[in-house]
């Protein structure tokens, strides 16, 4: 697979899961990419109470990097050090070999994405509009704003300030670098007003750092610290403008194509689309999410009440927030 940073991915793989069966018109497709970190496992349980399989198929993919698709620890990719950087662009294009090679589809119903999956449906619906029917964007954005860029890089020197790393691979586990990045994650990716109000200790940890040992550091002990590199990339360099930009030079046939802002990016979809922002969200504000929205014909914008923070938009405990996003998703599939 010849990819966006100039290196080509021999063996390509997307890893994937399906829930539900395809309508005898393959009409009911919805993609669900995954997240930053995220395996099948971790955001499966959307399908049911958000994502119905008795009326949809559903289909969870996993992007580059995340260790089940091609990735770091799997396969030849490489790291940004040796020139080698997955963008959504990359995710986007196969993921649409694999609905038409493997399901035959030609026109998703619904692509559901939070978070980076947020980002990779802005792109599908950019770059493929003419393939999606709708989406719904959760706690994203489609271009990785300047603060949301300082969060990524004090990830990244967490990591790679670690005495394991020797400037272009890891020679072990990188344990110390490790801690900071869950410190970081913890500390970001919940609101001040979920610590304030004790929601950690509800879950039954003592303390913030029982809750950081205890519950973050081992969802990103169990990755390959290549692969968190590589998805951290993907997430620095996620640009819809730079990726329409791309697509135009392409298909351009030597003639010079116009500058594309994100503006004109996000004025090529034409997919139904609902934008849901969490109130506290510190990676994706509301602000930041509305106004990328509010470039796109007909987009409707919800602000979730919620003090989960970032994870306000994958609720897997939180009853309320699901109500919400759900009939968010119903509102947006009423004319399915």
């Amino acid at each position: 697979m010849a990819l966006s940073c100039g290196r080509e991915l021999p063996d390509a793989r997307l890893a994937y899961r399906v829930f539900g069966e395809l309508n005898a018109d393959r009409s009911n497709l919805v993609l669900y990419p995954s997240s930053y970190g995220a395996w099948p496992e971790d955001i499966d349980w959307v399908v049911g109470p958000i994502l119905d399989p008795t009326r949809f198929c559903v289909l969870l993919v996993s992007q580059f990097g995340n260790g089940r698709s091609s990735s770091p620890s799997t396969s030849a990719l490489g790291l940004a050090e040796q020139g080698w950087v997955i963008s959504h662009a990359d995710n986007v294009a196969a993921q649409q070999r694999l609905i038409q090679e493997v399901f035959e589809v030609e026109r998703l119903a619904l692509i559901y994405g939070w978070s980076m999956g947020a980002q990779q449906a802005y792109h599908w619906a950019a770059l493929a509009p003419e393939r999606v029917e709708r989406i719904c964007c959760l706690c994203g954005t489609a271009r990785t704003t300047p603060h949301n860029r300082l969060f990524l890089l004090s990830l990244r020197q967490a990591l790679t300030a670690d005495p394991a790393w020797d400037g272009t691979r890891f020679r072990a586990s990188p344990e110390q670098g490790l801690r900071t990045f869950a410190l970081i994650y913890a500390s970001w990716a919940a609101s001040q007003a979920f610590y304030r109000q004790g929601r950690h200790e509800a879950l039954g940890y003592g303390s913030v750092e029982a809750y950081v040992e205890r519950s973050w550091l081992p969802a990103y002990r169990r990755h390959d610290p290549h692969d968190l590199l590589a998805m951290l990339d993907t997430w620095l360099a996620n640009d819809l403008a730079a990726a329409v930009a791309e697509q135009d030079s392409k298909t351009s046939a030597g003639i010079e194509a116009e500058p594309i802002n994100l503006a004109a990016a996000l004025g090529r979809i034409t997919a139904r689309t609902t934008v849901i922002a969490g109130s506290h969200d510190l990676y994706f504000p509301p602000d930041d999410c509305a106004a990328e929205a509010a470039l796109i014909a007909g987009a409707r914008f919800e602000r979730l009440e919620s003090v989960l923070g970032h994870r306000a938009g994958n609720p897997r405990e939180a009853p309320a927030e699901q109500a919400v996003i759900r009939a968010a998703v119903e509102n947006l599939l009423r004319t399915f």
